[in-house]
């Protein structure tokens, strides 16, 4: 190896040198995963030149036999990590190593509380990769060499993790990637042959290429004792070293499932369940799902990573391949190996290739069905549906085909408990419908307080009839693409005429439209007095504590969804509300007996109280408060 040529010394990425000071300066629980995640990202590295020399097979170099080699030196204090995978340029070193790459950074940062322990858990979890290394070592050096360049185009990268870094051009013979780690005082026991052994077991006995440690081999004379200076080092692979998902099912213990996943999602929780599945006959693959414990930073960001591992006969073809799972499902993870795509495809060919679309089908019923079963274990589901839910929502708009499947996996918040935990499935509404209901109530309010305390509810409450309380920013937009549920459908209590069906008994009925007959005058006074800020005035029996409520026309956008679409920029024409009286309520009948000026102010006040009731803005807030003074000093 050369002198070091071009050295330049840079600075860490703002967020990598907050993440860096905090794994060295915490206390971290589980230092070992370092090995597993340096591990990882050579198994990759080799991953990416397999598949990069099905075209171009001079990329081996003549080395084909793709392997991770770990070295120690207890007397230096170092353990090495190297790899003849596809390796890196100069470019790909400053980028990689001096970056995070990944969405949600800035989010995880915003996640960390300054306490030590809780941060270095949530460390853990978010998942660091390369930079892991830095929790055991006080300086690491790479050295690479991208696979097909020249020799002398090798890079060395040195940092002791305090803020900076220096890359230097090297001769570096072989393709592939070498890490160093200097180890810290406290971390010398993983210079160490058994330990290192023992966690390669631990962490990586599933990863399909084979990870070696040297293993020295004295010869022995006649008599059993060691002949000195004949010691010969050769190499053992220490894991397993197939493809996890290719093995039967009955010979893969649960440790070695979870071992998979955390190595596929770079996650340091256990997944909550997964489905392994080999499918034969027409259509060849193999699949290894699994639904995370917990949510990756970056689940609503639009750029984010999501999808499966691609291999097509073991061979890897791409990370994060999202065509096989919609969109709802995008938290899955996982592996899917099949036989029916070319070796050489491609994320465009993908997109048009048929057999893509089967096993997307089959994938997306397959986690459904994992979701259903897990749905079993109340606590555990409940754990998914807190994490995930508001993500399975966007279900019903996106796949048609399955939305009867997805609506019995939906949990909602209803007046059956009044928390405003989602853990009612429609399932369990429709067991403990009324006898004579024939719908599915709901309503959509800003929070669950709003939605819990709208006076839509009142007659409800009375009934004993139970309502969906929908609260998230998505509900509105879900339920206009959910109709039904077993046959019942679903109804919105704050649009359109308020039809109980034969919950009410006739007389109830007649002595409503006597009550309406009645209160003609007074409706009319009212119409007249708001004029066109309203569509229509009525008398309603939806109400039994509240004087008014206003309520929008069946088909049209509720005012949740009017709010956000309007934050969002988008001009949408007015609509003008119904205001609904409660005729037996005392303000009503003030109301009622109320002439000129102080009539028209106290209709405009109970007309503003129920626009504030849903969760609704004042045109002009200044002239409602005008009134109410006037009337409170009446």
């Amino acid at each position: 190896m050369s002198t070091a040529t071009h050295e330049e010394t840079l600075g860490f990425q703002t967020e990598v040198k907050q993440l860096l000071k905090l794994m060295i300066h915490s206390l971290y629980s589980n230092r070992e995963i370092f090995l597993r995640e340096l591990i990882s990202n050579g198994a990759d590295a080799c991953d990416k030149l397999r598949y990069a020399a099905l075209d171009n097979d001079a990329l081996y170099e003549g080395n084909s036999e793709l392997r991770i080699e770990i070295e120690h030196d207890a007397e230096a204090g170092t353990v090495t990590v190297r790899d003849n995978g596809i390796g890196m340029s100069r470019d790909e070193v400053i980028q990689n190593l001096g970056t995070i790459a990944r969405s949600g950074t800035a989010e995880f940062l915003q996640q960390l509380s300054g306490e030590q322990q809780k941060d270095a858990k949530l460390i853990g979890q978010f998942g660091v990769g390369f930079y892991s290394g830095f929790i055991v070592a006080d300086e690491v050096t790479v050295r690479t060499r991208k696979a097909g360049s020249d020799q002398a185009e090798g890079v060395e990268w040195r940092s002791k993790g305090e803020g900076e870094f220096s890359v230097a051009d090297i001769d570096y013979a072989a393709h592939g990637t070498e890490i160093v780690l200097h180890l810290k005082d406290d971390a010398q026991e993983f210079a160490d042959d058994f330990r290192l052994r023992s966690l390669v077991r631990k962490y990586s006995d599933h990863i399909e290429v084979p990870v070696r440690l040297p293993k020295v081999e004295t010869a022995k004379d006649d008599d059993g004792n060691e002949i000195e200076g004949s010691e010969v080092t050769t190499w053992e692979t220490v894991n397993e070293a197939t493809a996890l998902w290719a093995r039967p099912k009955g010979e893969i213990s649960d440790d070695e499932y979870q071992a998979f996943y955390k190595h596929v999602a770079h996650d340091f929780s256990d997944p909550l369940t997964w489905s392994h599945n080999k499918v034969e006959g027409k259509l060849e693959y193999t699949s290894l799902l699994y639904v995370p414990g917990r949510a990756p930073f970056d689940l609503y960001e639009r750029d984010g990573a999501r999808g499966v591992k691609l291999y097509v006969q073991r061979v890897f073809i791409m990370d994060d391949a999202e065509q096989f799972l919609p969109l709802y499902l995008r938290f899955i993870k996982g592996v899917v190996d099949t036989k029916d795509l070319s070796l050489n495809v491609s994320r465009e060919l993908l997109q048009q290739d048929p057999q893509v679309d089967k096993i997307k089908s089959a994938l997306t019923k397959r986690g459904l069905d994992m979701l259903k079963k897990l749905a079993k274990d109340a606590e555990a589901y409940q754990s998914f549906w807190n994490t995930f839910g508001t993500v399975l929502k966007e279900g019903p708009a996106e796949d048609f085909a399955n939305r009867e499947k997805i609506a019995g996996l939906l949990r909602f918040a209803t007046t059956h408990t009044d928390s405003a935990t989602q853990d009612q499935s429609l399932a369990d509404y429709v067991s403990r419908m009324k006898e004579g209901q024939e719908k599915i109530y709901y309503i959509v309010a800003d929070s669950f307080k709003a939605a819990k305390s709208s006076p839509h509810l009142e007659i409800f409450r009375k009934k004993g009839i139970e309502v969906l309380l929908l609260s998230d920013r998505i509900d509105e937009w879900l339920m206009s693409h959910l109709s039904e549920f077993e046959g019942k459908a679903f109804v919105d209590v704050a649009k359109g005429e308020l039809d109980l069906g034969e919950v009410e008994n006739e007389e109830e009925k007649q002595a409503q439209e006597e009550t309406a007959k009645a209160k003609e005058a007074l409706v009319k006074r009212v119409q007249e007095a708001l004029g066109e800020a309203v569509q229509e005035v009525k008398v309603t029996h939806r109400l039994t504590d509240s004087p008014a409520c206003v309520v929008l026309p069946e088909h049209e956008m509720g005012f949740q969804m009017r709010r956000i679409m309007e934050a969002a920029g988008q001009t949408l024409p007015e609509v003008k509300p119904i205001l609904e009286l409660n005729p037996e309520h005392p303000l009503v009948g003030r109301l009622e007996g109320a002439e000129g000026e102080a009539f028209g102010d106290l209709a405009h006040i109970l007309f503003d109280q129920a626009i504030i009731a849903e969760g609704g803005q004042l045109d002009d807030p200044a002239a409602y408060v005008k009134r109410l003074n006037t009337l409170l000093t009446a």
